[in-house]
């Protein structure tokens, strides 16, 4: 197996479509003229002025960084809590890699347009997650073929439809 270090896009992509996973090993890029990525990009380009922006950490890249009453805070802003559940794994990833690094810090996903925010913890499970999660991205990047499409609810609007559904 080829060592590949997985980044935090990885772990929101494998959380959604494990397909998209491969194709963005394997430097097939999603549609970047895709509409829904465009507004993700002006999201992010436009919120949270006051904090420090696309923070590079290890295999990371953190949307904001900012410090709350002494604590360091990563934030991912995201267009919308539709894939809640794949940002918060994300988050999670960060937080785990600065806690491999000793530094300790709280998540906080922020999405700018529905004027939501969550807090995100490292736990145990958060951890054990990412550790099966991160296994299997491995796995996954290192089959011969990506795998097979499987329709799911957000291919409608996806960036890498193109690969699948052409």
């Amino acid at each position: 197996m080829n060592e590949f270090n997985v980044s935090g896009t990885y772990i929101w992509y494998y959380c959604i479509c494990k397909r998209e996973v491969w194709l963005l090993a394997h430097a097939l890029e999603a549609d970047q003229q895709d509409e829904n990525m465009q507004i993700g990009n002006v999201i992010h380009e436009t919120s949270y002025s006051r904090n420090s922006k696309e923070v590079g950490f290890g295999h990371s890249k953190f949307d904001v960084i900012s410090k709350d009453n002494g604590k360091l805070v990563v934030g991912e802003v995201k267009k919308s809590s539709r894939f809640v559940e794949s940002s918060r794994m994300q988050l999670l990833f960060y937080l785990k890699e600065l806690s491999d690094n000793n530094i300790a810090a709280e998540g906080v996903l922020m999405f700018p347009d529905e004027k939501k925010r969550e807090i995100v913890k490292l736990d145990e499970e958060g951890k054990i997650k990412l550790e099966n999660i991160v296994k299997d991205i491995k796995l996954i990047i290192n089959l011969e073929h990506a795998p097979p499409p499987v329709m799911i609810k957000y291919c409608k609007k996806c960036a890498y439809a193109e690969f699948c559904w052409a």
